[in-house]
């Protein structure tokens, strides 16, 4: 197995990135530019998907040629929970939905990752906890549906005068988080995504959770795929000089911390290991994923721990075929 650095993984992105503004080179073809935005690539996500792709198989995932799920499937629970409003009001389910607004266009991007052939959210859906939100529906839910509000008056996110609303697209599985970019934005091929959650003072607010549309989706496959694919360690609380080594030792990869569930998690990287590091809420302040057993005993030793009883086998061994 050829060892991959995921201590690069930023500058990875960052290459990605530029290449979206035209110009630079894909990550996983360094010699030659990415295409900038296009007619037939109108966000300029080129990079980040091959990005997506070369991560998706580092660790070991391959599409099944299975069922897909599909963009217009319908969300059950929902379909429910109107069916029940309908009964208890006495009135006909709307054949329209209301919390869709119809004259805001969806963004470039997201169409784009549901049409990857390599989309593994929509191949293996449940290695990933979420629920898709299609087509994006705003907040305030004008149904009482989504739980979320929209933006304050007074955000970082849009300007005086604008559209305070937000356009979810993905649910963390009870609905505790809802990811979407602000209406005002939705004209943007690849807009910025904000997270429903707790901000610094405990409040509930809508923050910044990634840069675009396509660097989510990457960075919600870098929280699942390896906690399935890879060997892995999980430890309650870590030692702050272990904390320490840790910055030392591994380099960030350079995404916005993760927040879901109350945790706020920063990923470093380094050879064939992935470490998630959760400052927030949570069972696990620290989990390490290692695409070999070896690379774990190898970050173990760096960090001056003892993991020899504590690695455990990837949950992908026990697959059936």
């Amino acid at each position: 197995m050829t060892e991959i650095d995921h201590g690069r993984f930023h500058e990875w992105l960052q290459q990605a990135r530029s290449a979206a503004e035209g110009g630079a080179a894909s990550p996983a073809n360094p010699t030659n530019p990415a295409p900038p935005a296009t007619p037939a690539n109108p966000a300029g996500t080129d990079a980040r998907w091959d990005l997506l792709r070369s991560f998706q198989e580092g660790w070991g995932y391959e599409p099944t040629d299975g069922e897909r799920w599909e963009r217009e499937e319908p969300d059950a629970h929902k379909e429910y929970v109107s069916g029940l409003k309908a009964e208890l009001s006495d009135a006909a389910a709307d054949d329209e939905p209301g919390d869709v607004d119809p004259s805001l266009a969806i963004p470039a991007a997201l169409d784009e990752w549901w049409d990857l052939p390599f989309n593994s959210f929509a191949d293996r859906a449940e290695l990933y906890e979420t629920n898709p939100v299609w087509p994006p529906t705003v907040r305030p839910d004008p149904t009482g549906y989504g739980v979320s509000d929209g933006l304050p008056p007074e955000n970082p996110f849009t300007g005086p005068s604008e559209d305070l609303r937000v356009c979810v697209f993905m649910a963390e599985n009870q609905y505790c988080n809802e990811w979407g970019y602000p209406t005002a934005r939705s004209h943007l091929a690849d807009p910025p995504v904000l997270v429903s959650a707790l901000d610094d003072d405990e409040k509930p607010a809508w923050l910044l959770q990634s840069h675009s549309v396509s660097e989510f989706l990457l960075q919600l496959a870098v929280t699942r795929l390896p906690a399935h694919y890879g060997w892995t360690v999980e430890e309650g609380d870590i030692a702050p000089e272990t904390v320490t080594r840790l910055r030392e030792s591994l380099r960030p990869m350079g995404l916005l911390p993760w927040r879901e569930l109350g945790a706020r998690t920063e990923f470093f990287g380094g050879p064939d290991v992935i470490v998630a590091h959760n400052t927030g809420y949570g069972d696990f302040g620290f989990v390490a994923y290692g695409r070999t057993e070896q690379a774990l005993e190898r970050l173990a030793e760096r960090l001056g721990v003892d993991w020899t009883d504590c690695i455990c086998e990837p949950e992908s061994h026990y697959e059936e075929e």
